[in-house]
């Protein structure tokens, strides 16, 4: 069965530098599987391996409804439901990848396991090693603390549409495509395009003004549906729109007075470290393009 609710404990693990998106279901950890095989095996087409490894072993093609479920999953195109197994699912899986990477990636899942259940145990937990994965991918401090209260706000704003009655997950996705468009112009898919990613998450390739005009879109939109009592789908779809205009507005006004979009098609990392490596050649910091 999908799960169809909004999930805001989505985040990326990384296995030996590689990308591994996980969720919580269920109370453990749950790994996208074409993540795991593109780990594993370095294949330019996960989906397409995959696929061949079922072809050769029946007894797992045989067994794959009960090991894989179809959970939500945050991506650079919105959210998707896409096939996950938790650390037991994936263990029958990597019987069937010859990889020399299977014993240790065996170890990893075991260390992530544990670390699942101490932060069930201390919640803080999770909150310090999402920062420290962020720092080590090289993104600055005042970013991450952006990013992560962006974190803290989307998840305020999710939590209520729920109490307010906005139940499936292409509601959710329409809600946030309505304050994405009233405060950028763009809806999160066109956002995408524009940055030119493929399954990154566009937030993490924000640059501060657009992580800080995000988080204020958000923010109205939850305030006005708390005071204006919206209820169900249509109602809140409209405060989505008032919410994201009120940031809209707001940038509009800050490119009047700089001169300078708001929007841009850089990507925030790549800009971060192209800036750190001119100042470690020259000394200089290079001046940021206009979009």
């Amino acid at each position: 069965m999908s799960d169809i609710t909004p999930n805001p404990e989505i985040r990326i693990a990384l296995f030996q530098r590689k990308e591994v998106r996980r969720t919580i279901h269920n109370n453990e950890w749950w790994f996208v599987v074409v993540d795991v095989v593109a780990a594993l095996t370095d294949a330019a087409d996960p989906t397409d391996y995959l696929n061949k490894i079922r072809r050769r072993d029946p007894e797992l093609t045989k067994g794959y409804g009960q090991i894989v479920h179809p959970l939500s999953i945050q991506t650079a195109g919105g959210p998707q439901n896409l096939n996950c197994a938790n650390a037991e699912g994936l263990f029958r899986i990597i019987q069937s990848i010859p990889s020399p990477k299977a014993e240790p990636f065996k170890r990893w899942l075991a260390r992530v396991g544990y670390e699942r259940i101490q932060e069930i145990e201390d919640p803080e937990l999770a909150t310090k090693r999402t920062r420290a994965l962020y720092k080590a991918k090289g993104y600055s401090d005042d970013w991450v603390e952006k990013r992560m209260r962006s974190i803290a706000i989307r998840d305020e704003l999710t939590d209520e549409w729920k109490k307010r009655g906005v139940r499936e997950q292409r509601e959710y996705a329409i809600l946030t495509a309505e304050i994405s468009k009233a405060t950028f112009g763009l809806t999160p898919s066109q956002y995408t395009e524009f940055k030119r990613l493929k399954r990154e998450n566009l937030r993490d390739h924000m640059t501060d003004l657009e992580l800080i005009f995000s988080m204020l879109g958000e923010a109205a939109t939850t305030e006005i549906a708390r005071n204006r009592d919206a209820l169900g789908f249509p109602q809140n779809k409209k405060v989505a729109n008032e919410g994201g205009t009120v940031a809209g507005n707001a940038r509009n006004e800050l490119e009047k007075k700089s001169g300078r979009k708001v929007v841009t098609s850089e990507n925030y990392l790549t800009l971060t470290q192209a800036t750190k490596k001119v100042h470690q050649l020259t000394g200089k910091k290079p001046r940021r393009k206009k979009s």
